[in-house]
């Protein structure tokens, strides 16, 4: 079981279907897709800067960005199938289909160790993949990855989220970082992952 996430800056990205066609041709039964919050989550900081609400508002906001960008990537590959638990997730996978996850199970109405800024989608999907014991995470973003020796560098940087670094210490997920022209790099892995992954 493979958990992908893919950036929400990849919403007005042409490369988008792309990635979408390679992960439903390829990961079907294997990959579950988490949608980034992207610019739909940004607005929710912007308001919170604007307005100083607290930051289960602002969680409970870019938890529905991100929901609207997994309706997008549904609208844009009706394959994919909408789950919003775990155990939808599984049953996708034995039906042989990907996985698209509808985080809202998310929403919080007290505070919680997910529900500040320094959480994004993409400590949420290792998050999710703990919680599903996936083998790998695949991580897809639009910006410029540099080499790096460890995840605080690329928290330092903006690249991942200021928990990811923390989050990946404690995985033990084989963890990828791919930008968004690496699609040949995802159908290879793809391809060489010939053996079922065992589902719980």
């Amino acid at each position: 079981m493979w958990v992908v996430k893919l950036g929400g800056s990849l919403a007005e990205d042409p490369l988008l279907v792309d990635w979408l066609e390679v992960l439903t041709d390829l990961g079907g039964g294997r990959v579950i897709i988490v949608p980034g919050g992207g610019a739909f989550a940004d607005s929710a900081r912007r308001a919170q800067t604007q307005w100083q609400f607290d930051d289960v508002a602002g969680h409970n906001m870019a938890v529905l960005g991100m929901g609207q960008f997994a309706f997008l990537l549904n609208g844009l590959h009706s394959e994919l199938e909408l789950c919003a638990n775990e155990q939808d997730m599984i049953l996708t996978m034995r039906r042989g289909r990907v996985a698209l996850w509808m985080p809202l199970g998310l929403l919080r109405q007290q505070a919680d160790e997910l529900t500040n800024w320094s959480v994004t989608s993409d400590s949420l999907a290792l998050w999710l993949a703990q919680r599903l014991n996936a083998e790998r995470v695949v991580l897809v973003k639009a910006c410029e990855i540099p080499p790096f020796d460890d995840w605080r560098e690329l928290a330092d940087c903006g690249i991942v989220d200021r928990h990811f670094p923390e989050l990946a210490s404690d995985s033990g997920n084989l963890v990828s970082l791919l930008e968004r022209t690496a699609l040949p790099t995802m159908r290879a892995m793809l391809l060489d992952a010939h053996t079922p992954c065992a589902l719980p």
